[in-house]
């Protein structure tokens, strides 16, 4: 289970990253918070998990546009049942595609955006049925709570301690190629001195 866990973590941070990148003015939202709240005169700890509101947003928005399981844990009905008008016969192998419903309009206004600011505080509301990313009920994954304080501590630190930089091709008219994100970081000066005492 770690063994899956940090996997599908490492993708986590990756499209956070990638969504980060490409709207700057995240990316500023955030450092401002992050600023605000921790300063520079020591890294964002488990301390800062419930002050830093702006940052729980953008991965639970990461989390609604690019669901690291986007196809929920098949389940099989134990018994016959109608389900939005299909009869489901005892025995069949149930998925719940999550992609899709966090990317339905009838639930999310404008759904294929990048907007950390539709989840306020980074609470999905009465949004519940339409946001899955880890499942739901008794059966949803054991290691959510965790994902979600390691992501917002480690996305704080990324943001905290380096400037990024997209390099290569914009948004705009041209076609994007076919490669991977590339971006830059340095380490902030303004950090150094932490750096230093560690």
């Amino acid at each position: 289970m770690i063994i899956v866990g940090t996997n599908t973590f490492a993708v986590m941070i990756e499209w956070t990253l990638s969504a980060v990148l490409n709207n700057p003015n995240v990316l500023d939202k955030e450092r401002i918070e992050v600023h605000a709240i921790v300063g520079h005169n020591r890294l964002v700890d488990d301390c800062d998990y419930h002050n830093l509101p702006y940052i729980h947003s953008i991965i639970t928005e990461m989390l609604r546009l690019y669901p690291v399981t986007p196809l929920l844990v098949p389940h099989q009905s134990s018994e016959d049942c109608i389900v939005g008008g299909y009869h489901i016969p005892k025995g069949t192998m149930l998925m719940v595609n999550a992609w899709a419903i966090h990317r339905d309009p009838t639930i999310w206004e404008d759904p294929g955006s990048f907007r950390p600011e539709r989840h306020g505080n980074g609470e999905v509301g009465g949004q519940a049925y339409g946001f899955l990313p880890f499942g739901m009920g008794r059966r949803s994954c054991p290691g959510s709570g965790l994902a979600n304080k390691v992501m917002c501590l480690v996305l704080g630190s990324l943001i905290q301690c380096f400037e990024w930089e997209r390099k290569g091709e914009g948004r705009g008219i041209t076609m994007l190629k076919a490669t991977p994100l590339v971006a830059m970081c340095r380490a902030r000066e303004c950090m150094n001195a932490v750096f230093l005492t560690m």
